[in-house]
Protein backbone atom coordinates (compact mmCIF):
# COMPACT_ATOMS: atom_id res chain seq x y z
CA UNK A 1 0.00 0.00 0.00
CA UNK A 2 1.14 3.62 -0.79
CA UNK A 3 2.18 5.89 2.09
CA UNK A 4 1.16 9.12 2.98
CA UNK A 5 4.20 10.20 2.65
CA UNK A 6 5.06 8.62 -0.76
CA UNK A 7 1.55 10.53 -2.24
CA UNK A 8 2.57 13.68 -0.98
CA UNK A 9 6.31 13.84 -2.37
CA UNK A 10 4.22 12.79 -5.92
CA UNK A 11 2.31 15.67 -5.36
CA UNK A 12 4.82 18.01 -4.61
CA UNK A 13 6.74 17.20 -7.67
CA UNK A 14 3.73 17.45 -9.47
CA UNK A 15 3.37 20.95 -8.13
CA UNK A 16 6.92 21.86 -8.72
CA UNK A 17 6.89 21.15 -12.39
CA UNK A 18 3.26 22.81 -12.80
CA UNK A 19 4.95 26.49 -13.07
CA UNK A 20 7.31 25.18 -15.71
CA UNK A 21 4.45 23.32 -17.60
CA UNK A 22 2.77 26.26 -17.88
CA UNK A 23 5.50 29.01 -18.55
CA UNK A 24 6.94 26.42 -21.87
CA UNK A 25 3.60 25.63 -23.40
CA UNK A 26 3.61 26.76 -26.74
CA UNK A 27 7.22 26.90 -26.74
CA UNK A 28 9.64 25.06 -29.21
CA UNK A 29 12.36 22.70 -27.84
CA UNK A 30 15.27 21.24 -29.82
CA UNK A 31 16.55 18.05 -28.59
CA UNK A 32 19.21 16.87 -30.03
CA UNK A 33 19.12 12.87 -29.67
CA UNK A 34 22.36 11.06 -29.85
CA UNK A 35 25.41 9.75 -27.46
CA UNK A 36 26.19 6.34 -26.70
CA UNK A 37 22.37 5.13 -25.36
CA UNK A 38 21.65 5.05 -29.00
CA UNK A 39 23.22 1.75 -29.44
CA UNK A 40 22.46 0.19 -25.94
CA UNK A 41 21.40 -3.05 -26.06
CA UNK A 42 19.16 -2.40 -22.99
CA UNK A 43 15.92 -0.83 -25.11
CA UNK A 44 14.60 0.45 -21.92
CA UNK A 45 17.31 3.26 -22.13
CA UNK A 46 16.16 4.39 -25.32
CA UNK A 47 12.22 4.53 -23.97
CA UNK A 48 13.10 6.38 -21.23
CA UNK A 49 14.13 8.97 -23.59
CA UNK A 50 11.26 8.93 -25.87
CA UNK A 51 9.05 8.61 -22.95
CA UNK A 52 10.45 12.48 -21.73
CA UNK A 53 10.09 13.36 -25.45
CA UNK A 54 6.20 12.25 -25.19
CA UNK A 55 6.00 13.99 -22.32
CA UNK A 56 7.02 17.53 -23.41
CA UNK A 57 5.10 17.19 -26.47
CA UNK A 58 1.55 16.32 -23.82
CA UNK A 59 2.33 19.20 -22.13
CA UNK A 60 1.95 21.08 -24.80
CA UNK A 61 5.56 22.09 -25.62
CA UNK A 62 6.93 21.53 -29.74
CA UNK A 63 9.63 19.44 -29.64
CA UNK A 64 12.08 19.03 -32.48
CA UNK A 65 14.02 15.92 -32.73
CA UNK A 66 17.78 16.46 -34.75
CA UNK A 67 19.54 13.14 -34.11
CA UNK A 68 23.01 11.74 -34.76
CA UNK A 69 24.14 7.83 -35.51
CA UNK A 70 28.00 7.90 -36.12
CA UNK A 71 28.28 4.32 -34.42
CA UNK A 72 25.50 3.24 -36.95
CA UNK A 73 27.16 4.83 -40.41
CA UNK A 74 30.68 2.99 -39.35
CA UNK A 75 28.99 -0.57 -38.69
CA UNK A 76 27.39 0.54 -42.39
CA UNK A 77 30.84 1.17 -43.07
CA UNK A 78 32.00 -2.14 -42.26
CA UNK A 79 29.19 -4.14 -43.60
CA UNK A 80 30.65 -2.76 -47.08
CA UNK A 81 34.17 -2.93 -46.68
CA UNK A 82 34.93 0.36 -45.93
CA UNK A 83 37.13 1.80 -43.72
CA UNK A 84 36.37 4.74 -41.36
CA UNK A 85 38.37 7.51 -42.16
CA UNK A 86 38.65 10.30 -39.34
CA UNK A 87 40.84 13.47 -39.49
CA UNK A 88 40.93 15.85 -36.46
CA UNK A 89 37.84 14.27 -35.41
CA UNK A 90 36.02 14.60 -38.58
CA UNK A 91 34.64 11.83 -41.15
CA UNK A 92 36.25 11.56 -44.16
CA UNK A 93 33.01 11.67 -46.17
CA UNK A 94 33.81 10.48 -50.15
CA UNK A 95 31.27 9.78 -52.61
CA UNK A 96 30.59 5.68 -51.69
CA UNK A 97 30.63 6.82 -47.75
CA UNK A 98 27.72 9.61 -48.40
CA UNK A 99 25.73 7.31 -49.94
CA UNK A 100 26.04 5.01 -46.86
CA UNK A 101 25.82 8.16 -44.60
CA UNK A 102 22.41 9.25 -46.02
CA UNK A 103 21.03 5.91 -46.30
CA UNK A 104 22.20 4.74 -42.79
CA UNK A 105 21.06 8.49 -41.10
CA UNK A 106 17.57 9.06 -43.57
CA UNK A 107 16.09 5.07 -43.71
CA UNK A 108 17.71 3.44 -40.72
CA UNK A 109 18.39 5.51 -37.62
CA UNK A 110 15.84 8.18 -38.36
CA UNK A 111 12.67 5.73 -38.62
CA UNK A 112 13.80 4.19 -35.92
CA UNK A 113 13.71 6.65 -33.85
CA UNK A 114 10.32 7.97 -35.33
CA UNK A 115 8.76 4.20 -34.17
CA UNK A 116 10.33 4.56 -31.26
CA UNK A 117 8.26 8.27 -30.20
CA UNK A 118 5.03 6.73 -31.51
CA UNK A 119 5.42 3.68 -29.62
CA UNK A 120 5.32 6.11 -26.65
CA UNK A 121 1.85 7.80 -28.18
CA UNK A 122 3.99 11.04 -29.76
CA UNK A 123 2.74 11.78 -33.38
CA UNK A 124 6.42 11.83 -34.77
CA UNK A 125 7.19 12.04 -38.00
CA UNK A 126 10.82 11.63 -40.37
CA UNK A 127 12.10 14.93 -41.88
CA UNK A 128 15.45 14.00 -43.59
CA UNK A 129 17.94 16.58 -43.20
CA UNK A 130 18.53 16.93 -47.02
CA UNK A 131 15.32 18.50 -47.08
CA UNK A 132 15.76 21.28 -44.73
CA UNK A 133 19.54 21.77 -44.37
CA UNK A 134 21.71 23.97 -46.91
CA UNK A 135 25.42 23.98 -46.05
CA UNK A 136 28.53 24.52 -47.41
CA UNK A 137 31.29 22.74 -47.91
CA UNK A 138 33.08 22.54 -44.60
CA UNK A 139 37.59 22.19 -44.60
CA UNK A 140 39.48 20.87 -41.84
CA UNK A 141 43.48 22.14 -41.46
CA UNK A 142 46.32 20.72 -40.19
CA UNK A 143 49.42 21.63 -37.76
CA UNK A 144 50.62 24.00 -40.55
CA UNK A 145 47.44 25.75 -41.46
CA UNK A 146 46.72 24.20 -44.65
CA UNK A 147 43.21 23.17 -45.71
CA UNK A 148 42.44 19.56 -45.75
CA UNK A 149 39.53 18.37 -47.77
CA UNK A 150 37.43 16.21 -45.80
CA UNK A 151 34.90 15.36 -48.75
CA UNK A 152 31.82 15.75 -48.88
CA UNK A 153 31.28 17.13 -45.22
CA UNK A 154 29.47 20.29 -45.03
CA UNK A 155 28.81 23.38 -42.49
CA UNK A 156 25.02 24.33 -42.33
CA UNK A 157 24.28 27.50 -43.37
CA UNK A 158 20.82 27.60 -43.57
CA UNK A 159 17.82 26.17 -42.15
CA UNK A 160 14.34 26.15 -44.53
CA UNK A 161 11.97 26.05 -41.56
CA UNK A 162 8.78 26.33 -43.57
CA UNK A 163 8.41 22.64 -43.57
CA UNK A 164 9.20 22.36 -40.12
CA UNK A 165 6.70 24.43 -38.93
CA UNK A 166 4.45 22.98 -41.36
CA UNK A 167 4.23 19.85 -39.13
CA UNK A 168 4.48 21.52 -35.71
CA UNK A 169 1.34 23.30 -36.81
CA UNK A 170 -0.19 19.32 -37.60
CA UNK A 171 0.63 18.60 -34.31
CA UNK A 172 3.58 16.19 -35.28
CA UNK A 173 6.86 16.30 -34.28
CA UNK A 174 9.87 16.53 -36.53
CA UNK A 175 12.75 14.42 -36.43
CA UNK A 176 15.51 15.57 -38.48
CA UNK A 177 18.96 13.69 -39.58
CA UNK A 178 21.84 15.74 -40.17
CA UNK A 179 22.28 15.28 -43.78
CA UNK A 180 22.72 18.71 -45.71
CA UNK A 181 22.45 19.69 -49.42
CA UNK A 182 25.36 21.77 -50.70
CA UNK A 183 23.77 25.30 -51.40
CA UNK A 184 25.99 25.29 -54.60
CA UNK A 185 26.05 21.64 -55.65
CA UNK A 186 22.83 20.59 -54.36
CA UNK A 187 24.23 17.28 -53.44
CA UNK A 188 24.21 15.38 -49.90
CA UNK A 189 27.00 16.20 -47.67
CA UNK A 190 27.18 14.95 -43.74
CA UNK A 191 27.36 17.61 -41.22
CA UNK A 192 27.80 17.51 -37.54
CA UNK A 193 24.61 16.57 -35.59
CA UNK A 194 25.32 19.21 -32.56
CA UNK A 195 25.69 21.81 -34.94
CA UNK A 196 23.08 20.55 -37.08
CA UNK A 197 20.60 20.78 -33.58
CA UNK A 198 22.28 24.52 -33.06
CA UNK A 199 21.20 25.46 -36.43
CA UNK A 200 17.77 24.37 -35.99
CA UNK A 201 17.15 25.98 -32.50
CA UNK A 202 18.19 29.26 -34.02
CA UNK A 203 16.32 29.52 -37.36
CA UNK A 204 13.13 28.36 -35.60
CA UNK A 205 13.87 30.84 -32.41
CA UNK A 206 13.85 27.94 -29.97
CA UNK A 207 13.25 28.34 -26.64
CA UNK A 208 15.41 25.26 -25.33
CA UNK A 209 18.15 23.56 -26.86
CA UNK A 210 19.15 20.22 -25.14
CA UNK A 211 22.35 17.80 -25.63
CA UNK A 212 21.71 14.30 -24.46
CA UNK A 213 25.21 13.21 -23.55
CA UNK A 214 26.90 10.62 -21.80
CA UNK A 215 27.56 12.25 -19.21
CA UNK A 216 25.86 14.56 -16.46
CA UNK A 217 26.58 17.64 -17.92
CA UNK A 218 29.86 19.99 -17.73
CA UNK A 219 32.09 19.32 -14.73
CA UNK A 220 35.39 20.67 -12.83
CA UNK A 221 36.96 17.49 -12.54
CA UNK A 222 35.68 15.19 -15.58
CA UNK A 223 35.85 11.61 -13.18
CA UNK A 224 34.03 13.21 -10.53
CA UNK A 225 30.43 13.92 -10.51
CA UNK A 226 30.24 15.73 -7.43
CA UNK A 227 31.99 18.80 -9.38
CA UNK A 228 28.93 18.81 -11.84
CA UNK A 229 28.69 22.96 -13.27
CA UNK A 230 24.93 23.10 -12.85
CA UNK A 231 24.42 26.80 -14.37
CA UNK A 232 27.35 28.57 -16.46
CA UNK A 233 26.63 32.21 -18.49
CA UNK A 234 28.18 32.49 -21.82
CA UNK A 235 30.96 34.92 -21.07
CA UNK A 236 32.11 32.21 -18.20
CA UNK A 237 32.70 29.58 -21.34
CA UNK A 238 35.88 30.34 -22.85
CA UNK A 239 37.82 30.23 -19.89
CA UNK A 240 36.78 27.07 -18.94
CA UNK A 241 37.94 25.95 -22.84
CA UNK A 242 41.61 27.30 -21.57
CA UNK A 243 41.31 25.70 -18.54
CA UNK A 244 40.79 22.54 -20.33
CA UNK A 245 37.78 21.63 -18.42
CA UNK A 246 35.82 22.04 -21.54
CA UNK A 247 37.50 19.64 -24.47
CA UNK A 248 36.63 16.52 -26.50
CA UNK A 249 33.39 15.91 -27.16
CA UNK A 250 31.87 18.16 -25.70
CA UNK A 251 33.62 21.10 -27.54
CA UNK A 252 31.08 20.87 -30.61
CA UNK A 253 27.89 20.73 -27.92
CA UNK A 254 29.35 23.80 -26.27
CA UNK A 255 30.39 25.75 -28.93
CA UNK A 256 27.47 24.81 -30.90
CA UNK A 257 24.92 26.05 -27.61
CA UNK A 258 26.91 29.11 -27.26
CA UNK A 259 26.43 30.03 -30.82
CA UNK A 260 22.42 28.77 -30.74
CA UNK A 261 22.23 31.52 -27.48
CA UNK A 262 23.86 34.20 -29.35
CA UNK A 263 21.46 33.63 -32.16
CA UNK A 264 18.20 34.05 -29.85
CA UNK A 265 17.88 30.47 -28.30
CA UNK A 266 16.79 31.23 -24.59
CA UNK A 267 18.88 28.65 -22.62
CA UNK A 268 21.05 24.88 -23.33
CA UNK A 269 20.78 22.07 -21.56
CA UNK A 270 23.60 19.28 -21.49
CA UNK A 271 22.04 15.83 -19.57
CA UNK A 272 22.80 12.46 -19.29
CA UNK A 273 21.03 10.13 -21.92
CA UNK A 274 21.71 7.55 -19.28
CA UNK A 275 20.33 8.74 -16.33
CA UNK A 276 16.00 8.08 -16.12
CA UNK A 277 13.92 11.08 -17.53
CA UNK A 278 16.92 13.57 -16.93
CA UNK A 279 15.18 16.29 -19.78
CA UNK A 280 11.77 16.10 -17.46
CA UNK A 281 14.22 16.68 -14.14
CA UNK A 282 16.57 19.47 -15.87
CA UNK A 283 13.32 21.25 -17.59
CA UNK A 284 10.56 20.75 -14.69
CA UNK A 285 12.47 21.08 -11.40
CA UNK A 286 14.10 24.28 -9.68
CA UNK A 287 17.82 22.55 -9.56
CA UNK A 288 17.84 20.70 -12.38
CA UNK A 289 19.97 17.62 -13.14
CA UNK A 290 22.55 18.48 -15.41
CA UNK A 291 24.43 21.71 -16.90
CA UNK A 292 22.52 25.00 -17.94
CA UNK A 293 23.93 27.45 -20.28
CA UNK A 294 22.18 30.89 -20.42
CA UNK A 295 22.77 34.54 -21.43
CA UNK A 296 24.75 37.00 -19.82
CA UNK A 297 21.63 38.95 -18.88
CA UNK A 298 20.01 35.60 -16.95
Amino acid sequence: MTSIEEVTKKASILIEALPYIQRFRGSIFVVKYGGAFMDDPNPQIRSMVAQDIAFLVSVGINVVVVHGGGKAISRAMAGSGLEPNFKNGMRVTDEKTVKIVEHVLNEEVNREIVDLLKSQGCEACSLPGNDVLYCEKLYSSDENGAPIDLGYVGKIKSVKTKLIKKAISEGKTPVISPIALGAEDMHPYNTNADVAAAAVASALKGRRLVFLCDVPGLMLDPKDPKTLISHLRVDEVEKLKKDGIIGGGMMPKVDSGVEAIQNGVRRVHFVDGYMPHSMLLEIFTDKGIGTEIVRITD
